[in-house]
C-alpha cells in the first residue's frame, strides 16, 4: 500500500502541522506571527542594512491602508490582516513572475492553508467589491515597497515590474509605531506587533486566542 504523501513542519510552539492536509488546529498566534515575521517580500532584498521587510509589516500595512479608506469591523480588519497568512504557514512568499511556475499544485496548497485560516479565525467571505478594494490596497502597498524599500525606481515600477499603482511617500505605519518611515522591523519586534494586533481583533471579535 502506497504511503500517503505528507510534509511535515515543526512550529516553534512544538505543533506539528502537514501542509498538505493543514486543520484549523495545527498552530498557534505565536507560532503564525512568529512565521510571517521571518518570511520576506521581494525575495529577501532590501536596501536597508539589516533584515529585510516582513510578510507581517506588509500584512499591518495594508490592514492600516484599508483603516483609512473605509470603516471595517473586527472581522473585516482580521481578515486585510490575514490576507498572506498562509506564507507564514510555507514561510515562503513567492515573487508574483515566478507563480505560474510553481503550478496548479502550489496554488491548490495555498488554497488548503488559507482555507484553514479562514476557518480557525473565522474570516468572513470576500465580496467581489471588497476584494477589489483589498487588492487595491495591496498592490499600493506593494508600489511604495518596491521604490522605498527593495530600491526600484518609480520609471521601472511602472515599466520592468508592471505595477501601476502610484508609490506613495507616506509611510501608514511610520507614525503610530514611531518608526523611521519605510525601515524594515527586525523579526522580534513584526512578530510581536503582529502578534498583538491580532490578539486585539480576535478580541473584539470575540474569538477565543490559542493556547501558547
Amino acid at each position: 500500500m502506497a504511503e500517503q504523501a505528507r510534509a511535515w513542519v515543526r512550529l516553534p510552539s512544538g505543533r506539528r502541522l502537514d501542509l498538505l492536509a493543514p486543520t484549523p488546529f495545527d498552530w498557534t498566534d505565536a507560532d503564525l506571527a512568529t512565521g510571517l515575521s521571518r518570511t520576506f517580500r521581494w525575495g529577501g532584498h532590501s536596501i536597508w542594512p539589516g533584515a529585510p521587510l516582513s510578510v507581517a509589516q506588509h500584512s499591518l500595512a495594508v490592514l492600516e491602508r484599508r483603516r483609512r479608506s473605509v470603516p471595517l469591523d473586527a472581522p473585516r480588519q482580521l481578515r486585510e490582516l490575514l490576507h498572506d497568512a498562509e506564507e507564514g504557514l510555507i514561510n515562503f512568499d513567492c515573487i508574483s513572475p515566478l507563480k505560474p511556475f510553481l503550478g496548479a499544485a502550489f496554488a491548490e496548497l495555498q488554497h488548503r492553508l488559507m482555507a484553514a485560516v479562514a476557518q480557525r479565525y473565522r474570516l468572513p467571505a470576500w465580496a467581489p467589491a471588497e476584494k477589489r478594494a483589498h487588492k487595491q490596497a495591496d498592490i499600493e502597498a506593494a508600489a511604495a515597497e518596491a521604490v522605498f524599500v527593495a530600491g526600484w525606481s518609480r520609471a521601472e515600477l511602472r515599466n520592468t515590474l508592471g505595477i501601476r499603482a502610484r508609490a506613495s511617500d507616506q509611510d501608514v505605519l511610520a507614525a503610530h509605531y514611531n518608526e523611521i518611515p519605510w525601515r524594515p522591523w527586525s523579526p522580534e519586534q513584526a512578530a510581536e506587533r503582529f502578534a498583538a494586533e491580532l490578539a486585539r481583533l480576535q478580541a473584539m471579535a470575540g474569538i477565543a486566542q490559542s493556547a501558547p
